[in-house]
């Protein structure tokens, strides 16, 4: 598989993970507003070397599965079924209650903010799941393998894809602040179809194996 579409691919995943407002990318728009683009892009820089990390290890576990064919068969089935509760959960379920705000010290500094991002992005360990699931599940298809150059090439698309959307996040998010893309309803709603697009393409890769 070309290195190109490799590195694509892995922004394109990573940078629907990133999509609907959390932790991540709220704080990084809070910071640049009060202290300044430069501090949230070193809170970003910070998140994405973490983001690389935890790609590269989700590859070598998605790598050890692949190699397990029954096991992960195990898991996609179990992965179905939790991506369809989960879209339910969000987009019928869920109530629209307002997050708290992210406390922002305007007083730290740009390498305090790099270390606060690589933090937050550590204690974030959803990305290890969600990266391992999608890399086996796009390997399944052809257009990845497991090889140094490939796991290599992908991991810095997806820390690729999150820095854009952060970086979409810093720069724009004091005109879309008081708009309803940030309510917590609308919120629920992006995750929830983007947990649902993810569970249908479990299921088109589950009816192919039969």
């Amino acid at each position: 598989m070309n290195i190109t579409v490799i590195f694509f691919l892995g922004l394109l995943i990573a940078l629907l993970g990133v999509i609907p407002p959390g932790l991540l990318n709220m704080t990084a728009a809070k910071i640049s507003l009060k202290e300044g683009s430069n501090r949230g892009i070193m809170f970003s820089i910070g998140v994405c070397l973490i983001v690389f990390l935890q790609t590269y290890i989700a590859a070598m576990f998605a790598r050890y599965l692949s190699n397990h064919r029954d096991v992960v068969e195990i898991l996609q089935r179990v992965a179905f079924v939790i991506f369809i509760l989960i879209t339910i959960y969000f987009l019928l379920i869920a109530k629209s209650e307002n997050k708290p705000d992210v406390e922002t010290d305007s007083r730290s500094s740009k390498h305090s903010r790099l270390f606060q991002g690589m933090f937050l992005s550590a204690i974030n360990v959803f990305p290890i799941p969600y990266q391992a699931y999608m890399t086996i599940t796009i390997a399944g298809f052809g257009w990845f393998a497991f090889d140094p150059t490939s796991i290599l090439t992908y991991c810095s698309g997806a820390s690729m894809g999150t820095f854009v959307m952060l970086y979409v996040y810093i720069f724009f998010f004091d005109k879309i602040k008081s708009k309803k893309f940030t309510s917590q309803k609308n919120m629920n709603k992006s995750i929830g179809l983007i947990t649902g697009v993810v569970a249908i393409i479990t299921l088109i890769h589950i009816i192919k194996d039969l």
